[in-house]
């Protein structure tokens, strides 16, 4: 046996040994689950994501004890109506709808309100029996880009934020086919009634567009817009270039002209002398020859075209001109004349009223509103009867020998191509899906096109 030595300290191998692995495993393990912590940078909400968000929130929201879940309902004051008085036909309570104007009137002027301003509400309704229903929400748009937006909390208090949506410049190549009408499937890739407007004036010498389109012809326009983070168009510059079932035109202005006008491809003025039909979305009721007079009964020459179209539809002046006469005349009823040059007039007939302001001596130009469609004088409903005169005499405005429009040539025609390779490769980007170049060098990225519901 070992003989015990008081002078040496025992050897304790087992407890510092067990101690010191329980260490290591420790930080073994800490080391093998340990991982440093990274927070993600979450990026800032688009004004289109937060009134995504405060839709659903409206959608969504808790409704009190025994209401229903909130729904959407459209208010648009009345004339004479104050409102308060248009939030009272909602359903809710004079109280709130006292306290939703207070609220409102801190940054909007509830006092001198507009007739036919909209106001978009949700509103939470009593499940059973009767009772006053509840304001969830109010949005305004206050302006193009602007709107306020009244909100309930959780404690039940209203709540008013403004939301601006940031806008920019951009050059929309809006391209796709024609379903419904070409006002429709325009908007939809955001040009406004302006840009459809010039778009028909253009075309209409070439295409009657109550007869020669059909769903999925094809249609190109190009465009500047003021448009906010949403996509929503504000205010759009002039049509660029313009494309409907293969015929073209190019916006171009040559140098010390005073306005700008549109070519074809081959720099030729595409703008006929005359419209091809001064009235848009008629049918012709009846071609210039000999018929049968609806009322008289008898057989007699009918020396112009009648062009069927509810009354109030605006009548456009058939090429550049002076006015002649604006009067009553007859049979015709309410009459317009005017004198185009090289002994060409036209005549409108049957009008309803006349465009404000207009007046003999009065220059017009092609595409301008003169009248709107009636049925005064001899006539059996309303309609445009139109008249086209060469050097006195009335002739058949389809048969007529009208001139052409002017031609490019030399240095002008070289200017007309440089643009018109410019705006090609707008076009050609965009249907690439690619970056589009802009006039200032600069490359801008159109959004992709949306898709067409109706395809």
């Amino acid at each position: 046996m070992a003989q015990f030595d008081p002078r040496r300290q025992p050897k304790r191998f087992t407890p510092h040994m067990f101690t010191a692995a329980a260490a290591v495993a420790v930080a073994l393990l800490a080391g093998k689950l340990y991982q440093p912590v990274t927070a993600a940078e979450v990026p800032p909400l688009t004004a289109e994501q937060i009134a995504a968000l405060e839709i659903q929130a409206f959608a969504s929201a808790g409704a009190p004890a025994g209401m229903s879940q909130p729904e959407t309902v459209q208010v648009q004051i009345q004339r004479g109506e104050t409102l308060e008085q248009a939030m009272l036909r909602t359903g809710i309570g004079a109280d709130e709808a006292r306290a939703i104007v207070r609220t409102l009137g801190n940054a909007y002027d509830v006092v001198n309100i507009r007739a036919g301003q909209r106001f978009e509400t949700a509103i939470s309704r009593p499940r059973v029996g009767r009772g006053d229903a509840r304001l969830i929400g109010l949005t305004v748009r206050t302006g193009p880009a602007t709107q306020l937006t009244v909100s309930r909390s959780f404690d039940g208090a209203l709540r008013l934020r403004e939301l601006e949506e940031q806008v920019s410049n951009e050059t929309t190549v809006a391209t796709g086919e024609i379903h419904g009408s070409l006002s429709a499937s325009a908007g939809r890739l955001g040009a406004n009634s302006r840009i459809v407007a010039q778009a028909v004036r253009l075309f209409s010498h070439k295409i009657d567009f109550s007869r020669d389109i059909k769903a999925g012809d094809s249609f190109t326009l190009v465009f500047d817009r003021t448009v906010t983070e949403s996509g929503r168009t504000v205010d759009t510059g002039e049509l660029i270039y313009a494309e409907i079932k293969g015929q073209v035109f190019y916006r171009f202005q040559p140098e010390g002209s005073n306005e700008a006008k549109y070519f074809d491809a081959d720099g030729k003025n595409i703008r006929g002398f005359l419209l091809r039909t001064p009235v848009d979305g008629a049918r012709i009721s009846s071609n210039y020859g000999v018929r049968r007079h609806p009322i008289s009964g008898y057989r007699r020459m009918h020396q112009g075209m009648d062009f069927a179209a509810p009354t109030g539809t605006p009548v456009f002046a058939a090429s550049d001109g002076v006015v002649v006469e604006a009067r009553r005349w007859g049979g015709y009823g309410n009459w317009v004349r005017i004198r185009h040059g090289n002994g060409w007039e036209t005549g409108y007939a049957h009008l309803s009223r006349f465009a404000r302001g207009l007046r003999p001596g009065q220059r017009v130009s092609q595409g301008d509103v003169v009248a709107y469609v009636g049925s005064t004088g001899a006539s059996t409903g309303p309609h445009l009867h139109y008249e086209v005169w060469r050097n006195g005499a009335r002739v058949n405005p389809t048969g007529a020998q009208i001139p052409s429009g002017s031609e490019l040539a030399g240095a002008e025609l070289a200017a007309f191509q440089a643009e018109r390779r410019r705006i090609d490769a707008l076009i050609a980007a965009r249907r690439a899906g690619g970056a589009v170049p802009t006039q200032h060098g600069r490359r801008r990225r159109l959004p992709p096109r949306p898709a067409d519901p109706l395809r």
